[in-house]
């Protein structure tokens, strides 16, 4: 369910300006959306687990804010955010 170290290394290297950034709006929204598509893969074979599906919904509304500042912030970045992790928007 929790992305391990090298996980999150790995998109933080993909999509931050150098190794050590994990705060940029792209890391923090690559991360979410990783956790998102574990947590959903665990709900399809847990469908009685709400407690994970109420923490799913908050992700999500907090990844969807991380977007709408992405967006309002610098649309061509947020284009390609979308693009890259295949985002429905």
């Amino acid at each position: 369910m929790a992305l391990t170290k090298e996980q999150k290394q790995e998109i933080i290297r993909k999509y931050g300006k150098n190794p050590n950034d994990c705060g940029s709006t792209e890391v923090q929204i690559a991360i979410l959306t990783a956790h998102i598509n574990s947590l959903s893969e665990h709900l399809e074979q847990n469908k009685k687990d709400h407690h994970s599906r109420l923490g799913l919904l908050k992700l999500v509304g907090k990844r969807r804010r991380l977007l709408n500042y992405l967006m309002e912030k610098d649309i061509n970045r947020y284009r390609k955010i979308l693009e890259e992790l295949d985002i429905r928007k």
